[in-house]
């Protein structure tokens, strides 16, 4: 196993709260000053779509890669999928990183007018996508500016999932969160530790070629993190199943504390479970920026 600590850490933001272009442009830029190494846009009915909302961000900015995170397989046909994602590969001068998933969502399914199956048949569609995308990106005009495709980001949580992440992403998206009939529920810490093993045995001898990255729900900045936890688990009772504060506070989803103690967490995480990429939100943008110079 290659030791994971050799290897620089990667920041990213996921951008979600713009409603105007210059709001766009300043948020990308300022992720940017702040030392972030990728700009990410979700993939949601309501909000600007991905790829227009990345050539804006490619144009604001010199440094930081651009990220989908994650698009909706369900709603792309492949091979216009591949034209959109070269295309802005190449308009960014290869900074592209296509995120994808099987979408979750009913609601923005049934919005949009196209069936919801079930887990394993959104699964089976994203595998479709995978494979299409592969053949499309090697006949695309223009070609993406990263030979042979830009690098692939597969996220989710079932074993399906994973199983498809370790054997086809080159980046492996670990949210913490189940989406069950009932609702969304917050894995623990122990859950995540399987995941990840899970996805290493099923990686197999390309397990060491994966970068694994978490997307963290929370970032509180606080000199009472007790307190703070105490709040959070209020914030999450619905979605915690009864979990103590104590095991919330072992969470890599929930980073809680004084920046040198959120940096302490984001080493031990990386030494737990491998995972040397973190995304928050932009809610987080400003703050979590105070823990990035102490993990450089």
């Amino acid at each position: 196993m290659t030791d994971i600590e050799d290897k620089p850490f990667r920041f990213g933001v996921s951008l979600f709260r713009f409603t105007t272009r210059d709001e766009l442009v300043d948020r990308a830029r300022q992720a940017e000053r702040l030392g972030y190494d990728v700009v990410c846009v979700p993939d949601h009915l309501g909000i600007f779509a991905p790829f227009p909302a990345l050539a804006v961000a490619a144009q604001a900015t010199n440094r930081v890669r651009l990220g989908t995170f994650v698009l909706n397989a369900a709603f792309y046909n492949p091979v216009l999928l591949a034209r959109d994602a070269a295309s802005t590969d190449q308009l960014s001068d290869g900074r592209l990183e296509l995120g994808l998933g099987t979408g979750y969502a009913k609601a923005e399914f049934d919005a949009a007018g196209i069936p919801f199956p079930g887990p394993g048949a959104r699964v089976d569609h994203l595998r479709h996508t995978v494979t299409e995308l592969r053949r499309a990106f090697a006949e695309a005009r223009p070609a993406p500016a990263q030979h042979p495709a830009p690098p692939l980001l597969l996220a989710g949580h079932g074993d399906r999932m994973l199983r498809l992440a370790a054997r086809e992403a080159d980046i492996v998206g670990f949210t913490g969160i189940s989406f069950t009939p009932s609702g969304p529920v917050l894995g623990d810490a122990e859950e995540l530790a399987e995941r990840v093993e899970f996805v290493r045995e099923a990686a197999g001898e390309r397990a060491d070629e994966l970068e694994f990255n978490l997307l963290v729900q929370r970032v509180v900045v606080t000199e009472d993190r007790a307190a703070a936890l105490e709040a959070l688990a209020r914030e999450f009772e619905g979605m915690s199943a009864g979990m103590s504060v104590e095991k919330l506070g072992q969470l890599p989803y929930l980073l809680v504390g004084t920046p040198e103690e959120i940096a302490e967490q984001v080493r031990a995480h990386r030494a737990r479970y491998g995972v040397g990429y973190f995304t928050v939100f932009d809610d987080h943008l400003t703050d979590f920026a105070g823990v990035l110079d102490r993990l450089r």
